[in-house]
């Protein structure tokens, strides 16, 4: 190993990902840290995260489930914490582009700016 990281994860793509994760306004998770309490220690709560991110040692923390009301009765969801949703933003963003080119021109599912309505 030639580098000092073992991912290519730059500090910047972790704060890009940042106002992306901040724009959707998401619940606390499980730690029921909000993302109003994310921003007091942002600058610390990024470069924790960026940093474990970069060497490998990320974990993600458990996920909250909470019963969301559907025809029929109730569904479980999972709600990650903002900094697991900061980390699963900056991993899309890093592999889609190298992935994006591998699919069937003619696949819809979980690819950017295509629905399943679309196929």
């Amino acid at each position: 190993m030639n580098q000092a990281k073992p991912f290519d994860i730059s500090k910047r793509m972790v704060w890009e990902a940042y106002p992306q994760v901040k724009a959707n306004r998401g619940a606390a998770g499980v730690d029921g840290q909000s993302i109003k309490e994310f921003e007091i220690e942002e600058v610390n709560h990024l470069y924790r995260l960026w940093n474990r991110l970069a060497s490998g040692s990320y974990f993600p923390p458990p996920v909250l489930r909470v019963e969301i009301p559907k025809a029929g009765g109730k569904r479980p969801l999972g709600v990650p914490t903002v900094s697991d949703r900061i980390a699963q933003t900056v991993v899309k963003r890093y592999l889609e582009p190298l992935v994006e080119p591998m699919f069937h021109e003619d696949s819809y599912g979980y690819r950017p700016r295509r629905s399943a309505h679309q196929a």
